[in-house]
């Protein structure tokens, strides 16, 4: 390894390496001996600057975390991670899937046991914000009528992801960022220990979440797999209408239109052609 090489290196390990640890110490050592002495100051504002991309780019994902631990907690929260889990990628709107597994395990968050899949939601809104754009194609549906089902699937909208919870957490981000349960409500199913099933996607370039509906759990996922449409349908369950569903589906953004399912493989043709 170069000099240069050994430098960025030692720098990069004196930034995400854990303030205190001997991580950190060893590899502030090894970086001061490459550089001049003065360029100690220089490091501890790199680190400073680390810390306050970690907190904006954190919170720019998980504003609803931010405001259910506060403000500081989640500062101390985002540093943590930051060292814990340093970025991967040059783009840091990319750090952060760590976190709900990260509060998952957080001993001092213990306490506050729906944080985690919470934190889900909001990366599944992340994600669904920076998807690739896509547009309806209306046209497309014409195809449901005319071709084999068997052949066919439901196109989602862009970022569609399920998060199952056994806490309410479509009502826990809603109620902080459209004032839509009550607070108030929304702690009486924390106390209830609601379940709730959270359905996000892009409608346009507006990221939602919303409550996902028993019977549709089964084709949603089914669909995100891109299973034939038939397939998709056998999964929904009792009460479930494809006509008045796709309808709104439709309306709402989260299905853009018909495309042609993957072939099914080999086995399993065999397996449905066998008398």
């Amino acid at each position: 390894m170069n000099t240069l090489a050994t430098q960025q290196q030692a720098l990069l390990d004196a930034l995400f390496a854990r303030p205190a640890s001997a991580r950190a110490t060893s590899a502030t050592q090894q970086l001061q001996a490459l550089l001049e002495p003065r360029a100690a100051r220089g490091l501890m504002a790199y680190q400073a600057n680390g810390h306050e991309l970690a907190q904006r780019s954190l919170l720019a994902a998980y504003p609803v975390i931010a405001q259910l631990i506060g403000v500081e907690s989640f500062n101390a929260l985002a540093r943590d991670l930051w060292h814990s889990h340093p970025p991967v990628h040059g783009d840091l709107a990319h750090w952060g899937d760590a976190l709900p597994a990260f509060l998952a395990t957080n001993e001092q968050l213990i306490g506050v046991p729906y944080l985690a899949d919470v934190a889900r939601v909001e990366w599944a809104l992340h994600h669904a914000a920076g998807a690739p754009d896509a547009q309806t194609d209306l046209q497309s549906f014409e195809r449901l009528s005319t071709e084999d089902p068997q052949t066919l699937t439901l196109v989602l909208a862009p970022g569609t992801a399920v998060i199952t919870s056994p806490w309410p957490v479509v009502g826990l981000v809603t109620a902080h960022t459209e004032g839509q349960p009550s607070l108030a409500e929304v702690g009486q199913r924390v106390r209830h220990r609601v379940a709730e099933t959270a359905v996000v996607w892009r409608q346009g370039l507006r990221p939602c979440a919303a409550l996902c509906p028993a019977e549709v759990l089964g084709v949603l996922r089914a669909l995100l797999a891109r299973a034939p449409l038939p397939d998709a349908l056998a999964r929904a369950g009792t009460g479930f209408d494809f006509s008045d569903w796709l309808t709104q589906a439709v309306r709402n953004g989260q299905v853009i239109g018909v495309a042609s399912a993957p072939p099914a493989p080999p086995s399993s043709r065999s397996h449905q052609e066998s008398p």
